[in-house]
């Protein structure tokens, strides 16, 4: 079936020509988007001003293209392969942009998400850690109280052994000390050498304790202030604020030579988006696109297919009405021919049409003008006329569509066509 485009008559006037003109109103600013976006996906490889004289050309092509495909009938092949090589390079460097400019807002917030994580981590760890630590040095400074007031009170506490391994080293300790300073200081109740030793350990186990329990404030405090879409630079430098100066290897010292490590905090250089721009934007975007896609990765290809599918069908749609159909140009030549106007000449060849025994519209070739004669075999080579031969003459049979649009194209009388009328009227 034939594709019917609206008469000459109903575009050039009434409703019609407006709406012609906003589809091609609107491809034109879509071209615009799919010029601007492919320029972008271009400028990650190419320089600013190449970028956009090849972007232009890839649009104008586009739209062009589309434009002769909606109104030739011959060479369509070539032309629709033109476009299809032409819209696989707007499509690629259009879902690379749209690609960079959805990612730009996600990838660098999935980096400080991430580095966060990693960081709560370590503090809990860390947190964690300094508890056990604080815990024992809590008991430590107990018993070491307890050891010191009994030295006080009975005296020869540094001699005997103890099960806890730091409060054995300490006992020990204060038993060499003692010994160093010889037998002017002897061993007995008392505030002497070994009190004062056992008093000096409780001190420092206490500055000990304090020290852990500020260091668990300071990583709550971390904690609490953290939060995840902060940049990455100023994640690092508050947590290692707080993290540098933790009592280390007082936690060491407390939890034994069995104990984990310190924790390594991430580096600056493993936690920031390496392609926020470059040519690194076009090889993530592809190697995502067919090994990982998500939604940001289809979304942003079939928004870029999505723009280049309407121009063409808009160009293709409004490209006829722009340069008339083949129907139009055929009783526009033979108007030309008789030297009318072409509603003229519609109306005359529509005043010597008859109904045929199938009902459809028929012309006697003996009352043609040459322009309609030539009309009638250009529609009967096109298969939309029939050449019939009987016993009146030769006639032609037209397609009921073509009669309708010769119809139809009277429908909104032009300026010829009622100066002709009256002219007649007048005659």
């Amino acid at each position: 079936m034939p594709f019917v485009y609206p008469s000459s008559g109903s575009i050039r006037t009434g409703m019609g020509r407006p709406l012609v003109v906003a589809l091609f109103v609107a491809s034109c600013l879509l071209s615009i988007v799919s010029f601007y976006t492919t320029q972008q996906g271009m400028a990650l490889y190419l320089s600013p001003w190449i970028a956009t004289m090849a972007a232009l050309g890839v649009q104008a092509s586009l739209v062009l293209v589309a434009w002769l495909v909606g109104f030739q009938r011959t060479g369509r092949t070539l032309l629709v392969v033109v476009y299809v090589i032409t819209a696989v390079v707007s499509v690629a460097f259009s879902y690379v942009s749209l690609y960079n400019w959805f990612s730009a807002r996600e990838r660098p917030a999935l980096v400080q998400r991430a580095l966060y994580d990693e960081l709560n981590g370590i503090a809990a760890k860390t947190g964690q850690r300094m508890g056990e630590a604080a815990s024992k040095a809590q008991h430590l400074v107990v018993a070491l109280e307890e050891m010191t007031e009994a030295e006080k009170l009975h005296g020869h506490i540094s001699r005997a052994p103890d099960a806890d391994p730091a409060l054995n080293a300490i006992r020990e300790s204060v038993a060499r000390e003692a010994q160093a300073l010889g037998p002017a200081y002897r061993e007995g109740s008392g505030t002497g050498a070994r009190y004062s030793a056992f008093d000096r350990h409780t001190k420092l186990m206490r500055h000990t304790l304090a020290e852990l329990q500020s260091g668990q404030r300071a990583v709550l405090a971390w904690q609490a202030a953290a939060r995840p879409d902060q940049p990455s630079e100023q994640q690092l430098r508050q947590f290692h604020t707080m993290y540098d100066p933790l009592p280390w290897s007082a936690m060491d010292q407390l939890l034994g030579v069995n104990a984990a490590g310190r924790p390594s905090p991430p580096s600056l250089a493993s936690n920031v988006d390496k392609t926020g721009s470059g040519q690194e934007d076009l090889m993530q975007s592809f190697q995502e696109l067919f090994t990982a896609p998500a939604s940001r990765h289809l979304f942003s290809l079939a928004l870029a297919a999505f723009i280049d599918i309407i121009v063409f069908l808009l160009a293709f749609s409004s490209a006829p009405y722009f340069y008339g159909n083949v129907e139009e140009r055929l009783c526009a030549a033979g108007a030309a021919l008789d030297a009318n106007e072409e509603q003229v000449f519609v109306r005359e060849l529509l005043r010597k049409m008859r109904p045929s025994g199938q009902g459809l519209a028929r012309i006697d070739s003996s009352a043609l003008t040459p322009g309609e004669q030539q009309y009638c075999l250009a529609m009967t080579q096109r298969g939309q006329a029939v050449l019939e031969e009987s016993e009146q003459g030769v006639m032609y049979l037209f397609d009921r569509e073509v009669h309708e649009r010769l119809m139809e194209s009277l429908a909104q009388r032009g300026l010829p066509l009622r100066a002709a009328s009256r002219s007649a009227a007048t005659g």
